[in-house]
């Protein structure tokens, strides 16, 4: 199954997610749950990092729920919000 998870930062949590970053992007290279795709959500200025989204595949929505809750950028406190839904994903079939 799919996982989406969306999280938005603490407003001004840059500096506290860039301290954060090597080992978030470690934690999330060396788990056994699958990133099908993630990256940083940005501010209008498309630059700025304001938060974070992930396509995840795991057997059950507890597996993301604790994989999130081990992640540094949770420990850190940089995520103000964290929304994980299961997701069906479709294949553009053009």
């Amino acid at each position: 199954m799919h996982y989406i998870v969306h999280c938005l930062d603490h407003e001004g949590a840059v500096d506290k997610r860039l301290a954060n970053y090597d080992a978030h992007k470690a934690y999330l290279s060396s788990a056994k749950t699958k990133t099908v795709i993630s990256g940083p959500l940005l501010a209008d200025d498309n630059e700025t990092m304001i938060g974070s989204l992930f396509l995840f595949e795991a057997d059950s929505k507890e597996e993301i729920v604790a994989f999130n809750s081990a992640d540094p950028f949770t420990k850190a406190g940089v995520w103000k919000t964290v929304n994980i839904h299961p997701f069906s994903k479709r294949v553009d079939n053009r």
